[in-house]
């Protein structure tokens, strides 16, 4: 019986986009380039030092004791391909999802299992045609080795891990729909790439930006009048989901229902919304300018006084709206909870203000705290 054990290795999950058309198409013709495709991947594997653990159909598992090798041959796999299918006619193109993560597995003899082989394959599943995705313990390890751009893509929903898991796509294709290797040079030829020592210095901090540029809840279309919203061109197009892209184009496409996404055009890392110094002053800026707004409304509540203190309802407001703001940026808290706490403390609060004797707010809170066990308990299946 081959001995199990557990050890810390990089997995890489690959898999042909729109597959079966393909082989309904030309059944011969596709295997014939799988073949040919699937060697390719197999030599650049091998290059970078990684070993394929199991193919199946499309499919392919391979590990790396280097994640930062495992990067640089899915990017030479993906460029070496986009010129095999440069040759080909766009309805036999074949283009590969890569979907890349560092985590904990157990392995028997040359078998691997646990999460962290399942986040590959979740990952890869999200990935455009012809495009990266990888984890965020892979992007801490590579985000100033390699020299090519990351898009955030936000929390990624995973079977069996609570608060899902952070996602970036690795930007490859270019606007002009060139490519670049993992080093920032032109991709005309594949091959192993070699170190890059980026100048430090801390990276642009932009705001994620919603999904198709459509507001998130309510409360997000009154916050773009009073700072204004990322703008639409820092949104990377597309949906991963079901979806052709041309093989010099791998800008990251959102799965339907994927939060908000952040963009670094340097290649450096995108600031994440919460825990950094950018992050806190913008959010210092947004509680000043509601501060300024709700200083108004009481002034001119005072000022036209007729014995109602109406100022109340406006920023019971303007309070909800800061705090949707804040668990926006806050991607360490469950998005589903936060909504959940923020519903009920304004039920809480819209009681007490018309309080007369009755705490009605008791049987909607009930009805919460049984959405949010209903929520835990099927996140446990």
């Amino acid at each position: 019986m081959p001995e199990t054990r557990r050890k810390l290795t990089t997995i890489f999950c690959a898999d042909v986009q729109d597959y079966s058309r393909l082989m309904g198409a030309d059944e011969e013709g596709t295997l014939a380039t799988l073949k040919r495709y699937r060697d390719a991947m197999a030599r650049l594997i091998e290059t970078h030092h990684g070993r394929i653990v199991n193919t199946w159909g499309d499919g392919l598992i391979a590990e790396f004791p280097s994640v930062v090798e495992a990067v640089r041959a899915a990017i030479d796999v993906q460029n070496e391909l986009a010129g095999l299918n440069a040759e080909r006619s766009r309805e036999t193109q074949m283009l590969l999802r890569i979907g890349i993560n560092l985590g904990d597995v157990i392995a028997e003899g040359d078998d691997l299992y646990g999460d962290g082989v399942n986040i590959a394959a979740r990952l890869q599943a999200t990935a455009p045609a012809g495009g990266i995705v990888i984890s965020n313990t892979v992007y801490d390890q590579v985000r100033n080795k390699v020299a090519v751009s990351f898009d955030f893509l936000g929390q990624l929903e995973v079977k069996n891990i609570e608060g899902g898991v952070a996602s970036y796509a690795v930007r490859i294709g270019a606007g002009d729909g060139s490519r670049q290797d993992a080093y920032g040079n032109g991709a005309a030829a594949p091959g192993r790439t070699r170190d890059v020592h980026p100048s430090p210095g801390p990276a642009p901090t932009q705001q994620p930006a919603e999904a198709g540029g459509a507001p998130r809840h309510a409360a997000s279309a009154a916050s773009s009048a009073i700072w204004g919203r990322q703008s639409a061109s820092n949104a990377a197009p597309g949906s991963a989901t079901g979806a052709s892209v041309a093989p010099g184009d791998t800008a990251a496409a959102e799965r339907s229902g994927t939060r908000g996404r952040e963009r670094a055009p340097d290649g450096n890392r995108p600031q994440a919304p919460s825990g950094t110094t950018s992050a806190s002053t913008s959010g210092n800026r947004k509680l000043a300018v509601i501060a300024v707004i709700a200083a108004t409304l009481v002034a001119i509540n005072l000022l036209t006084w007729d014995g109602v203190l109406w100022a109340v309802w406006p920023l019971l407001g303007l309070s909800i709206l800061y705090a949707l703001l804040w668990l926006r940026r806050r991607k360490d808290i469950n998005r589903t909870l936060g909504l959940l706490a923020i519903a009920a403390l304004t039920v809480v609060a819209v009681n007490l203000l018309t309080f007369d004797g009755v705490f009605w707010a008791v049987w909607p809170l009930l009805g919460l705290a049984i959405a949010a066990a209903l929520r835990w308990v099927l996140r446990r299946e």
